[in-house]
């Protein structure tokens, strides 16, 4: 079985290159076409080996998700907003490798229990499903996720895994999740994350 949360600290043998590549990548309002909040990288940041060393961590291979920004990189300064909050990713897996520098990290990636269904992530198994009122998997993700994403009070946070500097975070996909909020004023302070979502190989 996958494991749901994994978090592997000094994650990259050259942390700081990988910054500096990732803040020397274009950010482009234009490009922007998601619901997330702050700006994409226009183009990916590659990772030498990143495949194989996420498919060593969890023990089964992944390669990237088709028609995902997977390997791009996000920028969120304070007071920048998405128009979705707590959400699921399209994929088999999903990665956050965390490149704000240490001085400036606050927050992280905040896991979601839903009130009224008492679900932590769209079920795997079809009973858990049923017990929460539903039997459709689409149904269930429409009507608590869809429509309760930008709905604080129909949510109460699990967790947060933290940022740190060079931190992977690995998680389910299906685990109901929202990114921490931004900060600093500009793209040297600002939170800086690499994202990746996987398919299974």
């Amino acid at each position: 079985m996958l494991p749901s949360v994994l978090i592997v600290d000094n994650f990259l043998a050259d942390p700081m290159a990988a910054r500096q590549a990732a803040l020397a990548l274009d950010y482009d309002p234009g490009f922007k076409k998601g619901n997330y909040p702050g700006l994409l990288s226009t183009r990916p940041l590659a990772i030498g080996g990143l495949d194989d060393a996420v498919a060593g961590l969890i023990g089964r291979p992944v390669r990237p998700q088709p028609g995902t920004s997977h390997g791009h990189c996000r920028l969120t300064l304070a007071r920048e907003k998405g128009r979705s909050g707590v959400h699921i990713d399209p994929c088999f897996y999903s990665g956050i490798l965390f490149l704000t520098l240490p001085e400036h990290c606050r927050g992280g990636t905040d896991f979601y229990r839903h009130r009224r269904t008492g679900l932590d992530r769209v079920p795997e198994d079809r009973l858990d499903m049923v017990r929460a009122g539903y039997d459709d998997p689409n149904r269930l993700v429409e009507e608590v996720v869809n429509q309760d994403t930008l709905k604080p009070s129909r949510w109460e946070r699990s967790f947060t895994a933290p940022m740190r500097f060079n931190r992977l975070l690995l998680f389910s996909p299906w685990m109901f999740h929202n990114s921490g909020a931004g900060f600093g004023d500009r793209p040297d302070n600002g939170r800086l994350v690499h994202l990746m979502f996987f398919a299974a190989a």
